[in-house]
């Protein structure tokens, strides 16, 4: 079956895009016949493997044949969250001409081959990496906040697993789609009723369906593996263009091999060759898997299929820089909002948006949503959901900035915030209340660990601020990095960074530039290296040494992850190396910068100041001397050091 006429077979049918009532008999016997096949292949693979999800992925194949043949998944998007049944979501893509059904059977889970244990959005037919079960539906409810956001009648699917509705971000997707009414969105349930331990009602006891119809949803309840039904229901779902719906589908694990039915081992467990032998007489169909064994032992697998489902970002205006004068105390957070509203007023509706967990009077989003209302998304309490969305409207096109505290945005949101990563998103993630100069707050939210946190993170940039100039230009700069980017912000007001004439030093001329170490002062006997709200007790520093003949030079480094050896390779000229920042000692700037002159071998008298341990509640100034992170403090230990 050629890939072309596979797909024109479906898109011919009144059925598709499931607009006829009720299914043809020909339709039926087509998808009866595609599952079938697909059966054997989900098997074949993952013996050939060694490895992989066959128990979960036969009781969901009949969902994945129906509704990637039939919704029209080229214009509409499907998500699969139980990214581990890839075996079904592959074999159906290779029986509808999509993928290379020889290889998947032959490369499943082979080091280099595109078709990974789990679903991945390199490959044509898959619009969300999944694996972390419980984000699929926040998924889903991102792409259909796009759709809605640039008015297009696209359906979404996302298809799950019953084991995964006990999930709190779950719960916080359910309600976000009936608060914003996302009606291109339908969720089918596998409802097999099993999970790795047993039974979904002994490992932990969920009511799915009442929870759906709580939150606000309509719900049908089908046989998962009877075409008819199943379509009926989407039929349904998709005719209704004012509610949004779940379908719950009963299935049985291993569905169409008796000996797997029911069987909860089989979620993990793969079949030995003579098992294989026997399922597939069952299903009448060969066993022909030695070919795909020589395959996998003789050739190479394909390179991997580069598809990309990130929509380029529009270019915005980004408006003239707002000029603070020395003198002004801003807070860094309210130059922040100041520069989004701009962002804002200067643009079309819709090519920004603005996500909030209830701290817009905090975070300093207020502005924004009192200008473009529309486009400011409140998601009340739920992090989880918000990051996953977040990530998602940011792959569509819309620039997408999330802001939050940092102990949320950072150390709460990081599952999610990997995931997106791992997707290719472009957040502009702005988390506020960094750092010891929270105070009062106390330690649970004392963000500190925020490079250590983010730096694990590939292609997630790091930009710290040092005033609210300084952040103006950043906040202004950020549309044009094709990436996902996190601005840390304190949350005192700050006075405006003076240069050597008592200029403002980020004012005027001056531009933000990505990795740029900027100059703050001059120095022969040192250099502290330090960013943020450190860097003005920096100067403090500078001031206090230079009374006592010691000249330090200081240098902002406002991107400490594009720290590279060629940016440190002139220390050896100083002698004296000094990191100070109010993060974790081990995991912050101090560590990045220790590790670089370790590799170039460079010979220097080096010293960290920075926080060890969590510090309790108090004022900022107090807190940074209990951790001997103050001024005259640091001075004092310069001076020694030196000495």
């Amino acid at each position: 079956m050629g890939k072309e006429r596979i797909q024109d077979w479906f898109k011919d049918k009144e059925e598709f895009r499931f607009k006829a009532e009720s299914i043809s008999d020909s339709v039926l016997s087509k998808l009866k016949e595609i599952s079938k096949l697909s059966r054997g292949d989900i098997l074949k693979m993952t013996t050939i493997a060694g490895s992989g999800h066959p128990g979960g992925s036969l009781s969901s194949i009949d969902i994945y044949t129906l509704v990637y043949s039939l919704s029209g998944f080229l214009e509409d998007k499907i998500v699969v969250s139980h990214g581990h049944t890839s075996p079904g979501v592959y074999s159906i893509l290779g029986r509808l001409g999509i993928l290379d059904k020889e290889d998947i059977l032959s490369f499943f889970r082979y080091a280099g081959s595109p078709y990974e244990g789990h679903v991945e959005a390199h490959l044509p037919g898959i619009e969300w990496s999944t694996g972390n079960l419980g984000q699929g539906l926040s998924a889903g409810c991102g792409f259909a906040m796009a759709e809605k956001i640039k008015k297009k009648n696209s359906r979404i699917f996302t298809l799950m697993s019953d084991a995964e509705q006990a999930k709190g971000q779950v719960a916080e997707a359910r309600r976000f789609a009936s608060k914003f009414n996302l009606n291109n969105l339908t969720v089918v349930i596998d409802y097999n009723n099993r999970q790795i331990s047993g039974k979904v009602e002994d490992i932990m006891p969920i009511n799915i369906k009442q929870d759906y119809l709580a939150d606000g949803w309509k719900v049908l309840e089908v046989c998962g593996h009877d075409f008819e039904d199943l379509y009926k229901a989407l039929h349904t779902a998709v005719m209704d263009d004012k509610a949004h719906y779940a379908v719950i589908a009963r299935t049985v694990m291993g569905k169409g091999i008796s000996f797997m039915e029911g069987d909860e081992s089989y979620h993990g467990k793969v079949l030995k060759e003579e098992e294989l032998d026997r399922a597939l007489k069952e299903l009448g169909l060969e066993n022909d898997i030695d070919k795909y064994i020589r395959k996998r032992e003789n050739e190479k697998p394909v390179a991997t299929i580069k598809t990309s489902n990130v929509c380029p970002l529009p270019e915005l205006v980004v408006g003239k820089p707002k000029e603070y004068k020395v003198g002004e105390k801003i807070g860094n957070r309210d130059a922040f909002g100041t520069a989004l509203a701009d962002l804002g007023r200067e643009n079309r509706p819709g090519s920004i948006v603005v996500l909030d967990c209830d701290l817009a009077s905090s975070v300093r989003t207020e502005e924004f949503s009192k200008e473009l209302p529309d486009f400011f998304i409140e998601t009340g309490v739920s992090e989880h959901n918000t990051a996953t969305i977040a990530g998602v409207l940011s792959t569509q096109g819309i620039h997408t900035f999330l802001a939050d505290f940092g102990v949320f945005g950072v150390d709460e949101m990081y599952n999610q915030q990997r995931l997106n990563a791992i997707n290719g998103t472009k957040i502009r993630l702005i988390v506020t209340h960094c750092g010891l100069n929270v105070g009062e707050d106390g330690k649970t939210h004392h963000c500190i660990d925020y490079i250590g946190v983010l730096r694990n993170l590939p292609d997630f940039a790091i930009v710290i601020p040092a005033d609210s100039n300084q952040t103006d230009r950043i906040i202004r700069y950020l549309p044009g990095m094709e990436r996902n980017v996190a601005v840390i912000i304190g949350r005192a007001k700050d006075v405006v960074i003076q240069d050597s004439e008592g200029k403002p030093l980020f004012g005027g001329v001056y531009k933000f530039e990505y990795g740029k170490i900027d100059p703050v002062r001059n120095g022969k006997d040192g250099v502290i290296f330090s960013y943020g709200y450190a860097l003005h007790l920096a100067i403090e520093v500078h001031d206090i040494l230079r009374n006592f003949g010691i000249s330090l030079a200081i240098m902002n480094v406002s991107s400490p992850l594009a720290l590279s050896k060629k940016d440190i390779e002139w220390l050896s000229d100083w002698k004296n190396v000094f990191t100070y920042e109010d993060h974790l000692k081990d995991s912050g700037l101090g560590s990045i910068v220790g590790n670089l002159i370790a590799e170039s071998g460079i010979s220097v008298n080096f010293h960290t100041f920075g926080i060890s341990g969590f510090a309790p509640s108090g004022s900022s100034d107090d807190l940074f001397r209990i951790m001997k992170l103050d001024p005259k403090t640091v001075a004092g230990e310069i001076k020694e050091s030196i000495k």
